[in-house]
């Protein structure tokens, strides 16, 4: 006769069958201290995030001040079709769109290069100065920034100062339109260069040295070691950050604009969320607003998901 085998399923199958949310609880019962950290984050998104997220249905109903929250008729897509109809909308639209191509194209990589120039600085006293001076315009408000560029560009200020140092005429900068793109772009890449270096040197502190090592045994200098250690180290932090700024590709610096604009400069300065104050805030014409603003979010969820996907099937990195 066979001997008999006891059928006992082994422990980590036993695990397996475990419906998920038991396992869940039993890690937050292991490790509550942690998962109480959260309590916070989760019910600042759920306060201020999500609950807003309700509001949009406005878009879609006629909202008139003092009266019903949610809107006191239904009107369908009558307020997406204004918009596609406004001609303004489409300049603004236009605005948001190069301002945030010019800030993908420069702001972007500039916090990189940074990043790798300063990984090859060798006096680490003269590096952290360097990372110092590079961190502090990030922690200046908004209007001292703004401030600093309106006196920077006035007429009588340093910039004209140095033009007209090299027999040039002096040019009010904020009051034409062709020069507003130039000014912002400069501003935001000198606020955030060395704020957005940071993840970028982190990150190159965990390639392995035994990688270079292996490179200048082959023979490779200084730049191929960049290109081919360097680079592909970092790669994962670069798509997960580029897949990030897309989200927020149409929501351009909303504050610092609305400083520094003018209706002189409305042809190059105006964008979206600029657009959305004056309509929504300035006008009170709410749902309109409303129907604007659900549009961007929508594109930018669009540019997301169509970012990831493209970097998944290129470079195998994606957020999920």
């Amino acid at each position: 006769m066979e001997p008999k085998v006891a059928n006992h399923p082994l422990p980590a199958v036993k695990a397996a069958k475990k419906p998920k949310l038991k396992i869940l609880a039993a890690l937050i019962r292991k490790d509550w201290q942690l998962y109480s950290l959260l309590v916070l984050p989760i019910v600042y998104l759920l306060i201020f995030k999500y609950g807003p997220m309700i509001g949009n249905i406005i878009a879609f109903r006629r909202f008139m001040p003092g009266g019903n929250i949610y809107g006191e008729k239904w009107v369908g897509l009558h307020y997406f079709k204004m918009f596609i109809h406004d001609p303004a909308f489409w300049n603004v639209f236009t605005n948001t769109l190069l301002l945030g191509a010019l800030s993908l194209l420069f702001t972007f990589p500039v916090p990189i290069i940074f990043a790798l120039l300063l990984n090859e600085v060798k006096s680490k006293r003269f590096k952290k100065f360097v990372q110092t001076a590079s961190y502090l315009p990030h922690f200046l408000s908004i209007v001292i920034v703004a401030g600093m560029i309106l006196q920077l560009t006035s007429v009588n200020g340093s910039i004209n100062s140095l033009v007209e140092f090299f027999n040039g005429d002096r040019i009010n900068f904020m009051q034409r339109a062709e020069w507003f793109r130039t000014i912002y772009i400069s501003s935001e890449i000198w606020q955030g260069m060395g704020w957005g270096a940071i993840l970028y040197l982190a990150a190159l502190t965990t390639i392995d040295e035994s990688l270079y090592e292996a490179a200048r045994i082959d023979g490779a200098n200084r730049w191929k070691q960049t290109m081919f250690v360097t680079i592909p180290g970092i790669l994962p932090t670069i798509v997960t950050l580029l897949i990030l700024n897309m989200g927020a590709f149409l929501a351009v610096g909303f504050e610092k604009i609305l400083l520094l604009y003018n209706p002189v400069i409305y042809e190059t300065a105006d964008v979206i969320s600029t657009y959305l104050y004056r309509v929504g805030l300035v006008s009170s014409n709410f749902s309109y607003a409303t129907a604007i603003g659900l549009f961007e979010s929508v594109i930018g969820l669009i540019l997301v998901f169509s970012v990831n996907a493209i970097s998944r099937r290129l470079t195998d990195r994606s957020l999920w």
